[in-house]
């Protein structure tokens, strides 16, 4: 029997998988049509308002999380009370360190968002079956690694100017994958939270904005819509190879 839809699909895959956007880009993308309905039986999707915390720092993890709209901030803690946000995470990043017993940061939503949910027992065991898994999560966390030491690069060496660069470019890249000419985007972070996360007052990156805004760099609407123009322009004020 044919277990194939008219466009190809597998019939076997979940209906809700099959529309899910992010699944192919996703840790789900790893997986067989069998093992995808087996998963499938264990999570839930969601769909959280800005604010939402999903997981706090020092809790014991009980689920992870595939990110499938939205964006979601990750901040550390110190002892008095400071914080940082330390990173964002976009569809269809993945939420959660696998085999971890304790979370290390705290996962909030800093935009509206829809996240699908599974249970840490249910993805361990899939992994322990599931060899492509377990490399798409090891991949996923190379990438976090490359990523976090790029950042690095941003706020221990550019100036103001490239930081506040530098993150419009992060968004639109993640919002517009290929890059685009023209990419239209709202920021998913206050003017506070981009201080806090390029290490700048909230001065400063408003000062920064106005003037990439009278360099006709961006067009800022409303106060959080950005619509970049060119985007060579803006990764070249970023320092961005």
């Amino acid at each position: 029997m044919d277990k194939r839809l008219n466009d190809g699909q597998d019939l076997r895959v979940p209906a809700i998988c099959r529309a899910c956007d992010a699944r192919h880009r996703g840790i789900c993308g790893a997986m067989t049509a069998e093992q995808l309905a087996e998963f499938s039986r264990f999570t839930t999707r969601k769909k959280i308002g800005a604010g939402t915390e999903l997981h706090g720092q020092g809790e014991r993890v009980i689920s992870y999380a595939n990110v499938l709209r939205g964006v979601v901030k990750l901040t550390k803690v110190m002892q008095d009370g400071r914080q940082q946000i330390v990173g964002l995470q976009f569809a269809p990043d993945f939420i959660g360190r696998p085999f971890a017993s304790e979370s290390t940061l705290t996962a909030e939503a800093a935009t509206d968002a829809e996240i699908c949910a599974v249970s840490k027992g249910a993805l361990d065991r899939m992994v322990a079956t599931a060899p492509d898994l377990e490399h798409k999560l090891y991949h996923q966390a190379l990438l976090e690694l490359d990523e976090a030491r790029d950042w690095m690069l941003t706020l221990g060496r550019k100036t103001a100017r490239e930081k506040v660069a530098s993150f419009l470019h992060l968004i639109a890249a993640h919002y517009d994958p290929e890059c685009n000419e023209t990419v239209a985007f709202d920021l998913p972070l206050s003017r506070q939270d981009i201080g806090d996360f390029l290490g700048l007052t909230i001065e400063t990156v408003s000062r920064q904005m106005t003037k990439l805004r009278q360099e006709e760099v961006i067009i800022v609407e409303n106060n959080r819509h950005v619509i970049v123009s060119d985007m060579e322009r803006l990764a070249r004020i970023a320092g961005i190879d």
